[in-house]
């Protein structure tokens, strides 16, 4: 695209790089690079299914654009992996807070499991200390201010939510914002783990639940009004309980009115979601209609190795596929920060201080 719709002139990829961006949904086992996953396999003798890290990177891609979230799934199998030493995940966290640095991003909410991070012996506790450590050597490193905390994942097929919710809480003014469950939605609804969400409520802890990613609005419902999630983590479904007319005219049922009437925020992640069979295009993503009808939505990687994505991508490519402007990707930006698990006075001061000026300056060219 050349920057221009019309005598609109729109954001360039160089422009939305050094853009303020703030991402909720980013997983720490899906973002490595692909150089870092081919040392650390070789120190701990992990064999990889394409050698030298650019056929590796292609291979991350291809397999994740099978358009199935199963087969998207199988290929943490290797970055999961080489992420079972302390200093393997020391290494990863750091490398991921100066990726975002580049990318401009001024908080982030990083996510991953720590029960998928034992295999070696680290203890739960010791898999968090070591990506607190990373985290904090990258954020102690940056050339700009970042803010970047974790969410400690559970695994919906496993029965260890309530430890890891736990954990979460143990570490939640160590660098924790919260708690997260993912994983196949299918046959394992989040139901399963009332007793952990049941528990972070009574807690006065944040979570949020991935839920209408591959499976539709009953996966929602239960995450919403069994769970109680804060946030829906994709929520791209919630566009089967809304009906468009010929006419042009919008209907929500009953499900859909209260997401938008409570403001409860959708992580939305358009590469991934089409790599996955979410969505068939991100023209069609149904990100477009749910931005337009003010629902609350943020946007998001997911995986920047396996969608070869970065948030100046998600956000270019809305901007060629929607025509968006700097206003629009700072409604965006707005969205998340006062989305995040963060004390509200925090979460203000970046609004005030870092988004809304960086942009006002943006806006005026």
């Amino acid at each position: 695209m050349d920057g221009r719709i019309g005598t609109v002139t729109l954001p360039t990829k160089t422009q939305i790089r050094l853009a303020p961006k703030v991402v909720l949904h980013d997983h720490l086992d899906g973002g490595l690079r692909p150089t870092t996953i081919v040392e650390l396999a070789r120190e701990v003798g992990h064999t990889l299914p394409a050698e030298g890290a650019e056929a590796l990177g292609r291979w991350f891609a291809e397999s994740a654009d099978s358009g199935s979230l199963e087969r998207y799934l199988e290929t943490f199998e290797h970055t999961v992996a080489v992420m079972q030493t302390r200093a393997g995940l020391v290494r990863v966290a750091r490398e991921f807070v100066e990726d975002l640095v580049a990318d401009g991003v001024v908080y982030a909410e990083v996510r991953y499991a720590p029960e998928q991070h034992v295999a070696q012996g680290l203890s739960l506790d010791e898999v968090v200390a070591a990506v607190q450590e990373g985290l904090e050597a990258g954020v102690a490193a940056a050339e700009r201010p970042i803010v970047v905390r974790q969410l400690l994942t559970a695994m919906r097929h496993r029965a260890r939510s309530m430890e890891i919710a736990q954990l979460a809480v143990e570490w939640r003014d160590r660098g924790v914002a919260g708690f997260d469950i993912a994983g196949a939605e299918a046959g394992y609804p989040p139901t399963r783990h009332l007793d952990a969400f049941e528990y972070l409520q009574r807690e006065n802890s944040h979570f949020t639940i991935h839920a209408g990613e591959a499976f539709g609005l009953p996966s929602i419902w239960e995450a919403i009004q069994w769970c109680g999630a804060d946030r829906l983590g994709h929520g791209v479904r919630i566009i089967d309980d809304i009906e468009v007319a010929d006419d042009g005219s919008v209907k929500l049922g009953r499900l859909a009115a209260y997401v938008r009437d409570t403001r409860i925020p959708l992580e939305m992640c358009p590469s991934s979601n089409v790599q996955t069979g979410a969505a068939t295009s991100i023209a069609e993503h149904p990100i477009g209609l749910l931005t337009k009808l003010r629902f609350r939505v943020t946007v998001n990687t997911d995986n920047r190795l396996m969608s070869r994505t970065t948030m100046t991508d998600e956000m270019a490519a809305l901007v060629e596929a929607f025509g968006y402007g700097w206003e629009d990707l700072r409604w965006f930006t707005v969205n998340a920060m006062k989305s995040a698990f963060l004390p509200f006075d925090e979460r203000l001061a970046l609004i005030d201080e870092v988004i809304k000026p960086a942009y006002a300056e943006l806006i005026a060219g």
